[in-house]
């Protein structure tokens, strides 16, 4: 299936502020200012793979050997898209960075 360019474009900017405003309010609550970027690939693995989280425990060469296919798979449209998510993470946590230093405490 095909996507076209405004889809693309629509889908990063809903991935990049999806995961800013994830990671901004994680950052407010638990006053982690990097936990939405490190929690991020483990997300991205859920959203890409089809395996059941219990399954990397119980078979874990197979679900590990899936979950690599699934990574060579990715589309080039896919990537740019998780990407996006990722800079949303990571903005969100320079921005607390930023925040904080200019005094406001409760960021």
């Amino acid at each position: 299936m095909q996507m076209g360019i405004p889809v693309v474009i629509i889908s990063m900017l809903l991935f990049f502020v999806l995961f800013f405003g994830i990671g901004f309010l994680l950052n407010m609550l638990l006053r982690m200012t990097w936990i939405m970027a490190v929690i991020y690939p483990l997300i991205t693995i859920f959203i890409i793979d089809e395996v059941r989280f219990i399954d990397y425990f119980r078979n874990s060469g197979d679900s590990f050997s899936a979950l690599g296919t699934k990574f060579t798979s990715l589309t080039a449209v896919d990537v740019l898209i998780l990407s996006c998510g990722l800079a949303g993470a990571i903005v969100a946590g320079l921005t607390m960075k930023v925040l904080r230093k200019k005094g406001y405490q409760m960021f």
